[in-house]
């Protein structure tokens, strides 16, 4: 595994948010154009959000072939269907919705109103990763895994000292009691990010600074879940100004591209 790691800085926000979403298109795009299907992990949150609603401006969405492209989710919220806080939701209003995708393309996690409980949902995922897999892994070739990262470095529903941060052996698990509402979730697990290309983390606003210190400076993925996530051939912090402002010099400059 790459343990290259790039810090990628933009002024503000929305400048950040766009310079992604062409990012995004640029290395789909030539994920496409290598393979025959490519294999993406969303996230939810602020940044996450405005970076699929900015992808599904029209010169962008249609400049990829959606029809062999398979969307997968780092993490849900265990709530009903359709409901406005579930990660997935939010995705189809500002990108799903847009998209002339199969529906048998979109893997979305259990909902709470389904015929499953908690630890089953869990189940259920795992299944659906391991039959959309490339043998003799257990889950899909991932071309790109998205992360957000909270001001405590949890990524995913992964949070400091929490036993998921430490599971080696499931590929998704069950958060109960999580200290991010609501207290009950499902999230793949690090090795599953792990296994992706490309990893992405997407941070921004001062509240992050902190996280990205640590997990530049080397911390542990149980005290900083966001340190442990490293793609195979590539992991990018996607930061804007604000979240950068704190981090010392030298720290950003050893990581930066050149």
């Amino acid at each position: 595994m790459s343990t290259d790691r790039i810090v990628h800085i933009v002024e503000d926000r929305d400048a950040l948010i766009q310079n992604i979403a062409d990012e995004f298109v640029a290395v789909i795009g030539q994920a496409l154009a290598d393979r025959e299907t490519v294999n993406i992990c969303l996230t939810g949150g602020t940044v996450g959000i405005g970076v699929l609603a900015a992808i599904g401006a029209e010169h962008r969405r249609t400049a990829l072939d959606w029809n062999r492209i398979h969307l997968w989710w780092g993490d849900e919220r265990w709530l009903p269907a359709g409901d406005p806080e579930r990660n997935d939701a939010q995705a189809q209003h500002a990108l799903l919705e847009h998209l002339a995708i199969p529906a048998a393309n979109i893997h979305r996690f259990p909902a709470s109103d389904g015929q499953y409980d908690l630890d089953a949902a869990a189940e259920a995922y795992a299944r659906e990763l391991s039959a959309n897999a490339s043998r003799p892994s257990s889950v899909p070739a991932f071309d790109l895994v998205f992360l957000g990262v909270g001001p405590d470095g949890h990524i995913a529903s992964l949070f400091p000292g929490r036993e998921g941060i430490r599971e080696k052996d499931a590929t998704v698990i069950a958060v109960r009691n999580s200290p991010k509402p609501p207290p009950e979730r499902l999230s793949l697990t690090l090795p599953v990010i792990n296994s992706a290309e490309r990893v992405w983390l997407c941070m921004a606003g001062a509240d992050k600074a902190a996280a990205l210190g640590l997990a530049l400076a080397g911390a542990s993925e149980i005290d900083v879940p966001a340190a442990g996530a490293r793609g195979h051939s590539r992991t990018v912090f996607f930061v804007d100004g604000a979240a950068a402002s704190e981090v010392p010099q030298e720290l950003l400059n050893d990581h930066r591209a050149v």
